[in-house]
């Protein structure tokens, strides 16, 4: 009779467990993407409930801040600012444009390159009336029989050269390189014989509306430009 006692009274609790009880467990787990969820699994009378929560650290925001640099990186390698830069994209990249070898010098503004000192008033302007820089796109001198005003040509080493200038001294495959100062034409260039890459051929004139433009838009929109 014990024996009979005790099975009722177990069999009893389990069918109040089982109506009235809520029994529950949870665990986490990572999807490939790096996503934490949060799942939960709740039996009740009615059937099974999935409750499932995604943590603020979400794939999505962590595709966002890792394509960052990425995107950072692809826009710096179409920027050369300084000779040996890092940032100096792969030959690979221009090998769809025609190659002409040449030699190329430095110069600056100042006297020795081009017989003028700050005070003159034609200090640092170029034969198309562009001025002088040296950054994404540099100001170069050319002879105009070879690479007319406006040419852009990728330099390796250099980087972006628009032909904006010429010199007596530059005839036929010679062209002259613009840096900011004496010592940079010395310690980064000197002379050199290189293949450069025609990237657009001008068409004969070049001025600073043009200039802005290449450098907020590119190399397309300045080719559509009318004198």
């Amino acid at each position: 009779m014990k024996w009979l006692r005790f099975v009722g009274v177990l069999t009893l609790s389990c069918l109040i467990l089982l109506g009235e009880t809520t029994v529950g467990y949870s665990y986490n787990f990572e999807d490939s993407g790096t996503t934490t969820h949060s799942v939960g699994l709740q039996q009740k009378k009615e059937g099974y409930k999935m409750i499932k929560k995604r943590h603020v650290l979400s794939s999505s925001m962590m595709t966002m801040k890792s394509s960052e640099p990425k995107v950072k990186a692809a826009v710096e390698n179409e920027k050369i600012n300084d000779v040996g830069s890092t940032n100096q994209p792969s030959l690979e990249a221009f090998a769809q444009y025609p190659k002409v070898r040449v030699v190329a010098t430095g110069y600056y503004a100042g006297v020795e390159s081009t017989g003028k000192g700050p005070g003159h008033p034609s200090y640092g302007i170029t034969y198309s009336g562009v001025k002088v820089h040296r950054g994404t796109y540099s100001t170069i001198a050319a002879d105009l029989k070879v690479f007319p005003l406006g040419t852009i040509l990728y330099v390796p080493g250099y980087g972006y050269g628009v032909v904006t200038d010429k010199g007596g001294a530059i005839k036929g495959n010679k062209l002259d390189l613009y840096f900011k100062t004496k010592k940079d034409v010395y310690s980064q260039w000197g002379k050199k014989e290189v293949e450069v890459f025609v990237v657009h051929r001008g068409k004969g004139y070049v001025n600073e509306r043009m200039m802005k433009t290449l450098n907020e838009d590119g190399v397309a929109a300045f080719a559509q430009i009318r004198k």
